[in-house]
């Protein structure tokens, strides 16, 4: 059984009449980019396009933006189908009226797949920092940095989506989780403790004045080896 999350304009409205039929936890939230602060954690989401295709593919443009972890599926009209393309960034799309077999084949085909490349990302190397997840251990120029859980989360977080900007809010619903009733100025300290553990590297965690932090790298010169 999946936790499932459904994204939709019409929160009272079935998105998928199907998915009922299924024995998958799903809770459906606003799909506007206050409601995902607080969003709850999901396997997959489902992103109700069939009425608004230009706000459901901006709002699947921040999704992505923002770190996406979870797969992305664009639940679409007949008609909605040739709106779709590479730029949503979805992992699948589906239409409105599919029924419950097709629905939960999609739903273990995407979260299968998403497993898949996650396992495989075990090791990431980056200006002589190297991540690797196996060991949840962490290396400077060779040497093992002694980090705390979230430290090491936090770290490994940032390095996954190298560029990418995440407000304080969102690292914390990323690695401490939605449940997390801590401010964050904890973001801060675990940052600070990180770019002292970082030496040399300390650069590598950027801040991006009155937005929040990230890592700076160039994507082409991340390496993910396994």
């Amino acid at each position: 059984m999946a936790q499932l999350l459904v994204l939709s304009a019409a929160v009272d409205s079935d998105v998928l009449p199907a998915l009922a039929l299924l024995p998958h936890k799903v809770r459906q939230i606003v799909a506007e980019p206050a409601s995902l602060v607080n969003a709850p954690a999901a396997d997959l989401i489902f992103l109700d396009a069939r009425r608004d295709l230009a706000g459901a593919k901006s709002l699947a443009k921040l999704l992505n933006t923002t770190g996406l972890s979870a797969p992305l599926v664009v639940v679409v009209t007949e008609g909605g189908m040739a709106a779709i393309s590479g730029e949503w960034g979805a992992s699948d799309v589906i239409l409105e009226s599919a029924g419950p077999a097709e629905i939960d084949a999609r739903i273990r085909l995407a979260i299968d797949k998403s497993t898949n490349l996650s396992s495989a990302d075990e090791t990431i190397s980056a200006s002589g920092v190297v991540i690797d997840d196996a060991t949840y251990s962490a290396k400077v120029h060779g040497k093992p940095m002694d980090l705390t859980f979230k430290e090491f989360e936090l770290l490994r977080f940032l390095a996954q989506h190298p560029g990418r900007v995440f407000s304080r809010e969102q690292l914390l619903s990323e690695v401490w989780g939605y449940d997390y009733f801590g401010g964050t100025r904890t973001v801060d300290v675990h940052v600070r403790r990180l770019r002292a553990k970082l030496g040399d590297l300390e650069a590598l965690i950027g801040t991006v004045r009155n937005r929040g932090y990230c890592f700076n790298i160039a994507k082409e010169d991340q390496s993910v080896t396994v």
